[in-house]
């Protein structure tokens, strides 16, 4: 368990980049896992086709919360399209295929999730904030 729950995990979870809310994002989404309780709000704004700002509120395990401080630090300048192939990059290490590799934002903090490859009851936790931005990348704001 201690590989799971890694050093940087922890730092990521306790400096919660990208922690808080937006005042007028473009796209909102929440996702709930019904399996552990975890629970993802994710707001962006997209500006030209690129995230412009990301802000995320999270209630869940350690491995939830350092998922989307990996998002707060890295997804600022992604177009949306790479926003997409950075949450199928991570599925597919996850799955078991090659740490994430190529491309903006390619393996930064992500290959410190490798160790939960071998424990696909925690998968969810890791690929909740990724779905949650997927999402509010494609549905507009409720105001």
């Amino acid at each position: 368990m201690e590989a799971l729950y890694n050093r940087r995990i922890k730092e990521l979870a306790d400096a919660a980049h990208g922690a808080g809310t937006l005042a007028e994002p473009t796209g909102t989404a929440r996702r709930d896992s019904p399996l552990c309780g975890d629970r993802v709000r994710m707001a962006v704004v997209v500006r030209d086709g690129r995230i412009d700002a990301l802000a995320h509120e999270v209630k869940g395990c350690l491995l939830c919360r350092a998922a989307a401080s990996v998002l707060g630090l890295q997804a600022k300048g992604l177009s949306v399209g790479e926003a997409e192939a950075l949450h199928g990059r991570i599925a597919a290490m996850l799955a078991g295929g090659d740490s994430p590799q190529g491309g903006p934002a390619a393996g930064a903090d992500l290959d410190c999730f490798e160790p939960v490859r071998d424990h696909r009851s925690r998968h969810g936790c890791v690929l909740l904030p990724f779905e949650a931005l997927a999402e509010a990348l494609k549905v507009p704001a409720s105001r």
